[in-house]
């Protein structure tokens, strides 16, 4: 019997962690300071993109994305019902219209064959963009997608939370890491403790447009810059009391927009910097966890299909589907291992389901959700853990 908790995921704070985040805490910044920028350098060079925007979390990167792309009432714009509602709610925060579409069930992926069937049985116009995700940690082909996103003019969000470090191989062309620009308009990542990245809360959005690029950086603060060149409208100028001659005072600044307070704080920056330098080993470690469920699942007769080992895969989830699935959950609860489901399908949860959503609409995706499983999968698990995991798993099917 295990006497230790082994959940699906598990953040790993170090003592260098923990030493730079004092140092953040004992400086003269605690949000809106140096350690910000310095964090949104390094993620954008680690990820091959020109730029990097670090926000609160996850959905306030995507909620600033739709609102940066222009997303209005009435807009649609298609993504996968496998995923976190996040990925479909920033469009709603728009007034914009979901439109879900199905999976391949052999990547668990937003399906490109169903999205050209959607296009193409519409007028053009109809849809205005496309969120991709990048799930569980394997990467969607951008490449294929942009093109067809071009072919009808809609822009591209990919969501990269699982995915940190993965990239997309297809041996016809260079290796295109998640978030890299060079593709998707925008890219979103998040470092909620379960993610690659660890800091608490926090998310990041990567971009190689230098116009989206600054409006994310006003938006993500109320609207307001302090930037001389945006000023489009001085007050103090209206109001007599400066001179076009002069410059601005240094406490002079505009709200130009409608904005958010999306800030990350700089001990938050401080910790994701240091994360990151692990980036790479947390990944092979992953890849390595990975290797290992593939070996002992293999040819196993009760496993209805593995995430495998794909190359590019980050390796956020490690999922099979089953047969008997919530006895095997509750079995592997009994025992302290804490597996999870990810995900129920976005368009049979209540609140889509008010717009028409409903079961059958999407047979991959429902059929993936009936049997999947997350397995444990962090850089911590160690091989004792996961052997456990693993002979629990057979003991369950095989008894």
């Amino acid at each position: 019997m295990n006497n230790t908790i082994i959940p699906y995921g598990k953040q790993n704070i170090t003592k260098e962690d923990i030493e730079v985040v004092i140092a953040a805490l004992q400086s003269d910044y605690l949000t809106q300071g140096p350690r910000i920028k310095e964090f949104e350098e390094h993620f954008a060079n680690y990820v091959g993109s020109k730029y990097a925007v670090a926000v609160s979390n996850g959905t306030a990167a995507l909620h600033l994305c739709t609102l940066a792309l222009g997303v209005q009432e009435g807009d649609k714009v298609i993504t996968t019902p496998i995923t976190f509602a996040a990925s479909a709610n920033c469009v709603r925060y728009c007034g914009g219209e979901v439109v879900f579409s199905d999976i391949n069930p052999d990547t668990y992926l937003l399906d490109i064959d169903k999205v050209k069937i959607l296009l193409e049985n519409a007028p053009k116009g109809t849809y205005k963009g496309l969120i991709p995700v990048d799930f569980a940690g394997r990467a969607v082909d951008l490449e294929a997608f942009r093109k067809l996103a071009d072919e009808y003019n809609l822009w591209i969000i990919e969501d990269a939370c699982h995915a940190p470090g993965g990239y997309f191989d297809d041996s016809k062309s260079n290796i295109q890491k998640c978030g890299n620009g060079n593709f998707a308009d925008l890219a979103i990542f998040s470092f909620h403790p379960v993610k690659h990245i660890a800091c608490g809360e926090g998310g990041m959005i990567t971009t190689n447009d230098e116009s989206l690029y600054k409006k994310l950086l006003t938006l993500r603060t109320h609207g307001i810059t302090k930037n001389e060149s945006e000023y489009t409208n001085s007050i103090e100028f209206a109001c007599g009391q400066e001179s076009e001659s002069e410059q601005y005072p240094g406490w002079y600044m505009e709200m130009q927009t409608l904005g958010f307070n999306y800030r990350i704080t700089d001990f938050q920056a401080a910790l994701g910097t240091s994360q990151l330098q692990r980036g790479d080993e947390g990944l092979m470690k992953r890849r390595l966890i990975a290797s290992i469920y593939n070996e002992a699942f293999k040819g196993q007769s009760f496993i209805k299909s593995q995430s495998g080992v794909i190359e590019g895969h980050a390796y956020h989830l490690y999922i099979i589907e089953v047969e008997n699935r919530l006895e095997l959950y509750n079995y592997l609860r009994q025992n302290k291992v804490f597996a999870q489901i990810h995900y129920i399908p976005c368009h049979l949860m209540p609140y889509y389901k008010q717009f028409g959503w409903k079961e059958g609409d999407f047979p991959n995706a429902e059929s993936y959700y009936k049997g999947c499983i997350s397995l444990p999968m962090y850089p911590t698990l160690t091989l004792n853990e996961q052997n456990f995991v693993i002979n629990l798993i057979m003991k369950f099917f095989n008894e």
